[in-house]
């Protein structure tokens, strides 16, 4: 089966497919060979890898060429974070059709208004779309993917913009009858009750998507023991674990004017000769060059 068509029936047949947030192909080798089930192309991520904020700066077209990329580089499937869709539904039919043909095994679509801020800003602008704007942003994609094992996922920020348990549960069924095969609810709650209310009261027929960035505490065990969610999204641990080990790697080395200090703290250049796939590359000319 293609990577699509085997994330679709992982979903349909797992208690629950984890995924993790990556910007690079590199990241998304390593999130590959730690044994994640496929990799989050996180707008998040790949803002904060080009210096700028998560606004809806970066392109269509530099979101998709990463995403691309990554697909390219390993064997389990991306999943694409598409924002609000980079515009209206027209927007939407063409990313769908770019992502599609990139090779991404998901779409997940966000009812935020365009421009967005990030869900975790503190006082960001939470703004969200009419419930039948965004209705026609799913339909449309669902009419335009040519591959049924394309999975199109509807992101609701109704927790995030405050609005309750109510509106997020009515803009989720809404957004079932307009064709989504998912639903992500997120919260930037510190514990995990809202979710877990949302979680009970849903009724829906298609299964729910996590993203436990702000409540941790929700392990895959507990999310499991829910019965309603069939993928969780950790969706910004590694541009976070970057930043973290860049900074006191690059502060230790201009701290000792010189990097003997880190040397035992950091990959030796054989185990990243070894993600960029070198030895492969060896071999192969071992056999074909003359």
């Amino acid at each position: 089966m293609s990577k699509r068509a085997t994330f679709r029936a992982r979903l349909a047949q797992k208690p629950l497919t984890a995924i993790i947030g990556c910007h690079n192909p590199l990241g998304a080798r390593l999130a590959a060979e730690a044994g994640f089930d496929g990799i989050w192309a996180s707008g998040f991520e790949l803002s904060a890898a080009m210096g700028v904020p998560d606004a809806s700066i970066v392109t269509m077209t530099q979101h998709l060429e990463i995403a691309r990329a990554m697909d390219q580089a390993t064997s389990v499937p991306v999943v694409a974070d598409i924002d609000t869709g980079f515009g209206n539904a027209t927007n939407v039919i063409h990313a769908t059709r770019q992502y599609e043909a990139a090779g991404v095994a998901a779409l997940v679509i966000e009812d935020k208004t365009f421009p967005k801020d990030t869900s975790l800003l503190a006082g960001g602008r939470q703004e969200l779309v009419r419930v039948a704007e965004f209705e026609g942003k799913i339909a449309a994609a669902c009419a335009t993917r040519r591959d049924p094992d394309l999975l199109v996922v509807a992101r609701t920020e109704a927790l995030i913009a405050g609005l309750g348990q109510e509106e997020a549960l009515m803009r989720a069924r809404a957004y079932e009858k307009a064709g989504a095969d998912a639903i992500l609810i997120h919260s930037k709650q510190k514990t995990p009750d809202e979710i877990v209310a949302f979680v009970d009261a849903w009724d829906g027929g298609v299964p729910l998507v996590l993203v436990p960035t702000a409540y941790p505490d929700l392990t895959e065990e507990r999310i499991r023991a829910l019965g309603k969610v069939r993928l969780v999204i950790y969706g910004n641990h590694g541009v976070r674990a970057i930043t973290q080990a860049l900074t006191d790697t690059f502060r230790r080395i201009r701290a000792d004017g010189g990097a003997l200090g880190v040397e035992a703290t950091i990959a030796p250049t054989e185990r990243v000769f070894a993600v960029q796939g070198v030895p492969e590359m060896k071999r192969e000319e071992e056999r074909f060059l003359r």
